[in-house]
């Protein structure tokens, strides 16, 4: 459990850095992913691509 956690912690991470990017080939508008504006200030959280990520690597993993 704990490494599924550490695994999505750093998937956030990532996609947080590389948000741009990523929502050229589609990842940040699948539904699950929750875009809200606070304050003035935008609010991002990408759960669904997090996991298909997550999801994605754990493949790849168990493949090698």
């Amino acid at each position: 459990m704990i490494r599924w956690l550490i695994g999505v912690f750093i998937v956030l991470l990532l996609f947080g850095n590389f948000h741009r990017w990523l929502e050229r080939i589609g990842l940040g508008r699948l539904p699950g992913d929750i875009r809200f504006t606070l304050f003035g200030r935008q609010f991002f959280f990408p759960f669904a691509s997090s996991v298909l990520i997550c999801v994605t690597i754990l493949l790849i993993g168990k493949l090698f």
